[in-house]
């Protein structure tokens, strides 16, 4: 049986689109006897014709993959735009390496283990980007035996 023309009346009424429009399966022969509007709005108001609920879009996947980027992961090759540069600045990437450095040659002047002359000269070292980290640093002093 055929019901197009009620679905789509019952849909204009209802304000929703047609695959929206529910029919009870059990009373389909006192909607195909539905003729006119008010027959349509009556059978809505008996809750023969009802309308579904809006679907909505799963967000779960995506707070999965949220918490996975969050842990470092899916960051390879194919995910990534923009040049090495433009992902971390290179100015960046030098400040956080010399502020460290820095930070440390003046705790080592201040503990008296470095003279003022040695510090001049590390921190010279320092800007001549001769430390890769704080622990090459150290690894150098201790060579030198300036550091236990």
């Amino acid at each position: 049986m055929k019901l197009d023309t009620k679905k789509r009346l019952a849909a204009d009424i209802l304000k929703v689109g047609v695959n929206r429009v529910w029919i009870d399966p059990s009373r389909i022969a006192d909607v195909s006897s539905a003729i006119t509007r008010d027959d349509i709005k009556r059978l809505i108001k008996q809750g023969v014709i009802k309308a579904k609920p809006e679907t909505g879009i799963s967000r779960g996947r995506i707070r999965e993959r949220a918490l996975k980027r969050k842990a470092g992961r899916r960051g390879g090759m194919g995910s990534r735009k923009g040049a090495k540069g433009a992902r971390m600045p290179k100015k960046a990437n030098w400040i956080k390496t010399v502020r460290p450095l820095r930070a440390r040659l003046r705790e080592l002047r201040k503990e008296g283990v470095i003279d003022q002359r040695e510090y001049r000269k590390l921190y010279r070292m320092v800007k001549g980007g001769s430390f890769r980290s704080k622990a090459h640093l150290n690894l150098y002093l201790k060579e030198r035996g300036i550091l236990k």
